[in-house]
């Protein structure tokens, strides 16, 4: 297998509105490079003065260069058959994509990032920026920000990299979707316009029927691994229903679980059966013993009608969940339903129960300790706006809990702070409660610590 490591330098940030002004690609065999093609291009628009202080090149040196579409098909065959490579490959690779539709050609290869594969090979770098990984790893730039220096700085890091994995990078290589596996109705081109930021995203089939509803905090990366899901019957069935995408960005991962939970629940789409259920089939329940201990189990949602304490995704999440807990506020194993015996639990032969299992502790000293932390994982009359990025940078994501109970959420201007915090439910778009959506914002706070909690 052989792969074209390539670099672009281009008139902007933008492959809508840039052109490329310089392209290097070298072929690599997998031992060493076998060839190269290095030009400067005219981008038949003006180079900004700040591309030229970066990279050095002008107007009057791509002026008798060649336009892109004279070596467009130089540049097919000199890729075909090999893997696109690039540093943050999705930037040089949209660019090529985006100078090739132009002429009408849909350009498509597999592609590998060698920052994500750097993160995952050789982890514990401070940064993964070519200059300065490169610099880090002792590979010398003859030539940064041209396309030439940095294509050849990139294959050396390729070169590593592909020498460490013993799997090759094999996993790191994204398929392009297949138009022949997609229904005929879908425009592939919406994907280009996709951001890869949080947010929800629809399916539609050719009735105009909402069949599936998820969300993620990259939606672009997301929605292109359904339509390359081949491995399983239902992936090729929903790939090939797929006649429309639609997406709502959220700024928020928080809100963007909120949304898909709503919008699951109203649309009920035929490939979200699992989740028109319940998010969460298992629950914490309490329960007072005849002794006067309370007790906690694990126990089905769905067959229970009493609002639990917490609910989780399975058994054995709640089973870690409650076994980490029962140490760290010191409970009776036996009396939380993770050790089954007639005698004492086994936390107690090591000193970590103080015998509520045998009576030996006082019942009222025990409940109480069981009563904080029910009372610490729950957020039960407290009320507080959680505060998170918004859909861009003019705007910051608020979620409102008041007393304990979910009212909504909503963006309000990113410097809006300094108000008091109760005027804040002007920004506020109200949604019903479910035991779904309390979860959800539980879940969130126990495990996401860049939100900022501002109580009232």
């Amino acid at each position: 297998m052989n792969y074209v490591i390539v670099d672009v330098e281009t008139t902007g940030g933008s492959p809508k509105a840039s052109k490329i002004t310089e392209l290097a690609i070298y072929k690599f065999d997998g031992e060493k490079i076998i060839d190269e093609f290095i030009t400067l291009l005219n981008p038949e628009q003006r180079i900004p003065d700040f591309i030229v202080r970066l990279t050095g090149i002008t107007d009057k040196m791509v002026e008798e260069a060649p336009k892109f579409f004279e070596v467009a098909k130089q540049i097919i065959e000199f890729t075909e058959g090999c893997i696109f490579v690039a540093h943050n490959v999705s930037f040089d690779y949209n660019m090529i994509r985006a100078e090739f539709k132009t002429l009408g050609y849909d350009f498509r290869m597999p592609h590998l990032c060698t920052v994500r594969s750097s993160r995952y090979v050789i982890p514990g770098y401070p940064s993964y920026s070519l200059g300065k990984i490169t610099s880090s790893l002792g590979i010398k730039i003859d030539g940064r920000h041209r396309a030439g220096g940095d294509a050849f700085a990139t294959t050396k890091l390729f070169e590593l990299l592909y020498n460490k994995d013993p799997f090759k990078l094999e996993k790191f290589i994204q398929y392009e979707v297949n138009p022949r596996n997609v229904h005929p109705n879908l425009d592939l081109d919406i994907l280009e316009d996709i951001p890869n930021k949080a947010g929800i995203y629809k399916f539609f089939n050719e009735f105009n029927q909402i069949i599936y509803i998820g969300k993620s905090i990259h939606i672009k990366k997301r929605v292109e691994q359904h339509l390359r899901n081949t491995k399983s019957a239902k992936g090729v069935r929903l790939i090939q229903d797929i006649a429309r995408i639609e997406y709502e960005l959220t700024g928020s991962e928080l809100i963007a679980m909120l949304r898909e939970s709503n919008l699951i629940k109203q649309h009920k789409p035929i490939y979200n059966r699992q989740l028109r259920k319940s998010l969460f089939p298992y629950g914490l329940y309490d329960d007072l013993n005849p002794q006067g201990y309370i007790e906690l189990s694990l126990k089905s949602t769905t067959k229970n009608p009493i609002q639990p304490i917490q609910y989780f995704n399975s058994k054995k999440e709640g089973g870690d969940y409650l076994r980490y807990f029962c140490e760290k506020y010191e409970l009776c194993q036996k009396l939380c339903s993770l050790y089954k015996t007639q005698g004492a639990c086994f936390q107690y032969s090591i000193k970590s129960c103080h015998g509520a299992c045998l009576g030996e502790e006082i019942a009222s000293l025990y409940n109480e300790r069981v009563n904080k932390f029910i009372e610490d994982i729950s957020f039960e009359k407290e009320s507080f706006f959680l505060i998170d990025k918004g859909r861009d940078k003019t705007e910051k994501s608020l979620v409102w809990v008041d007393n304990g109970h979910f009212r909504g959420y909503g963006y309000a201007p990113f410097h809006f702070h300094g108000k008091e915090a109760m005027h804040w439910a002007r920004y506020i778009d109200e949604i019903p409660e479910d035991k779904d959506i309390k979860m959800i914002i539980k879940s969130f706070m126990k495990r996401d610590a860049t939100h900022k909690l501002v109580s009232l």
